[in-house]
């Protein structure tokens, strides 16, 4: 048997503020730390505008998962298929 992966929103993690860069990182194909070294060090110089643009990319990526949510995937436990259909499938390689 397969184990089954839960996941947790981003928000609700307990190692991250938002998620914004790991979620930016998500949608784009790369390693969230890329963001999040260049946020820490713009804390560092302007912590009102740094703080600011995370919660407006924080907005963005909230907006834009709300409204094109990614699909789900089908695993083969959830794919079920009538006895009658599976029957047949086997005569036709048989044959």
């Amino acid at each position: 048997m397969e184990a089954q992966e839960t996941q947790v929103a981003l928000p609700l993690r307990s190692h991250t503020i938002l998620g914004v860069c790991e979620a930016i990182g998500e949608d784009f194909g790369f390693n969230p730390v890329i963001l999040r070294v260049p946020f820490a060090a713009s804390v560092l110089y302007s912590p009102t505008w740094a703080i600011a643009a995370y919660f407006a990319f924080g907005a963005v990526v909230l907006a834009s998962r709300l409204l094109f949510p990614k699909a789900k995937s089908v695993t083969a436990a959830e794919v079920v298929e009538d006895p009658a259909s599976q029957e047949r499938q086997e005569f036709a390689q048989a044959a």
